[in-house]
């Protein structure tokens, strides 16, 4: 039986990289409208000085192939030889079984391996490449001057590998679902001061119902046919291949039946109990398919503290929601402003903000036995004090996420924030509504109420004003305190 040949691979590699032949990444792969995350993304790969690869991860259709030719087109810009950027997919046939130290020598030659260089390799779809983790490592050690950054659909897969086999020598960096202000920047809205609210809600339902993707806010054929591209494209590739082939799942449809369950449920608190008896299946299934679904960047869980922001010891009951709203419009249909579950997807639109922050790992949501509250986010930061020394400073936001202008008028009905900013250290109580503002600052307690949308863009930008994941509570409480 025949092998590829290196000729073959050659080709291949040509074809890959057209900017070989004029210096020049053609429109189609590299358009000029970029994502927020270009810059940070950017300067990471650009970073020589710490010789780690770039692990780019995030959910199908986000953009990462995009990035990376963008990347590739600013490289070229600022002076890089074309010929020494080197893209390739490695879910192309001629690419198969193929390891990647030798289609560096394919392109590059052996005698100029070791030079120190710099040149920068990106493996696309990285995960058809068996033990790609433990491949990458030894290039990363073994050749000073090449910059490597690996990307690929399978979410779960690069993440898993990553944790496990890239302490030291991997970055990771997300790429999620647009942010609101992503999606607003995309249709050609930059600033949303002055707009009528009316106006910005509508495109803020548009967002929550297609607005999730690049390609459904920028291409009308994509945008009418949501559901095929939604499932077909990105859930049935994830819940039917990805998380089957690489966690070994036998029964796919009770992985489909759970996810569907907890879409149709986004922003709800669930227990392991109920999703049992929903889904029909044993509690310990259910904890690896939670697990398993989270790591595919498909939902968020959300964990339960208490009226005094306490864990609780058995955790039984969280709150999921999906990270991107617009899989349940694609899943169940569009959902307008005055829908039933409005509310929900405005709480999944809202929390799905901070997707684009390390703030994820401080969410929680507080519920006692007669009050709750929808979001809290806490965190501890270095803070200068009155003597000019650095103390530790605790900053605590919590965030009642309401689709009615009722609180407005009565913000006193808003007892369970009340409640729990009071007996706990909150810095900053805020409740949204439809289209009102109030501030209300007392000794007891600072509450902001502000537009849904207005929120939803707040967090977004303040996440890209502080690139790369590093937004924290305090910078949160900063941003919603701007007027």
């Amino acid at each position: 039986m025949r092998d590829v040949s290196d000729d073959e691979v050659r080709l291949r590699l040509k074809l890959d990289n057209p900017w070989w032949r004029d210096g020049v990444v053609p429109d189609y792969l590299a358009p000029t409208l970029k994502r927020a995350h270009f810059e940070p993304f950017f300067d990471l790969v650009t970073e020589t000085g710490v010789r780690r690869a770039i692990v780019l991860m995030g959910p199908r259709r986000v953009g990462k192939t995009v990035l990376i030719h963008q990347t590739i087109q600013t490289l070229i810009a600022d002076g890089t030889p074309p010929a020494d950027i080197m893209y390739l997919s490695l879910d192309t046939p001629v690419y198969t079984g193929v390891g990647l130290e030798k289609l560096l020598r394919i392109q590059f030659g052996d005698d100029t391996l070791l030079e120190r260089r710099p040149r920068w390799v990106f493996f696309d779809e990285v995960q058809y490449l068996k033990d790609w983790e433990r491949h990458l490592k030894s290039l990363v050690d073994t050749l000073p001057g090449f910059r490597f950054a690996v990307s690929g659909s399978a979410a779960a897969a690069l993440r898993l590998k990553s944790t496990e086999s890239g302490a030291g020598r991997f970055t990771d960096f997300r790429l999620p679902p647009l942010a609101f202000c992503e999606y607003l920047g995309f249709v050609g809205i930059d600033d949303i001061k002055g707009m009528p609210i009316d106006d910005l809600n509508r495109e803020f339902f548009n967002y929550i119902n297609y607005g999730g993707f690049p390609e459904t806010v920028l291409v009308p054929s994509v945008r009418s046919n949501m559901e095929r591209f939604i499932r077909s494209d990105i859930l049935d590739k994830v819940l039917l291949r990805d998380l089957p082939d690489l966690y070994g799942i036998d029964s796919i449809q009770d992985l489909n039946r759970l996810f569907t369950v907890l879409a149709y449920n986004t922003a709800e608190e669930v227990s392991y109990d109920g999703l049992s008896q929903s889904a029909e299946m044993a509690k310990n299934t259910i904890r690896k398919y939670l697990d398993y679904l989270e790591a595919a960047f498909l939902i968020l869980r959300l964990p339960r503290i208490d009226q005094n922001a306490k864990r609780f010891k058995r955790e039984t009951h969280f709150k999921v929601h999906l990270t991107n709203p617009s899989i349940r419009a694609a899943l169940f249909g569009a959902v307008g402003q005055d829908d039933p579950i409005a509310g929900n997807l405005v709480e999944t639109a809202i929390v799905a903000q901070l997707l684009h922050t390390k703030v994820t790992e401080a969410a929680r949501y507080a519920r006692w036995a007669d009050g709750e509250v929808d979001l809290v986010i806490s965190g501890q930061h270095l803070d200068l004090n009155s003597i000019g020394t650095f103390a530790d400073r605790t900053t605590t936001t919590s965030i009642e996420i309401k689709w009615s202008d009722r609180y407005a008028a009565r913000p006193e009905e808003l007892r369970s924030l009340m409640a729990f900013a009071k007996k706990t250290s909150v810095n900053l109580s805020v409740a949204t509504t439809r289209t009102k503002s109030l501030y209300q600052f007392t000794k007891e307690i600072s509450l902001q109420m502000l537009p849904a949308a207005y929120l939803c863009d707040d967090l977004g930008r303040a996440a890209m004003d502080d690139p790369f994941e590093s937004l924290n509570a305090m910078a949160i409480e900063a941003a919603l305190r701007r007027e």
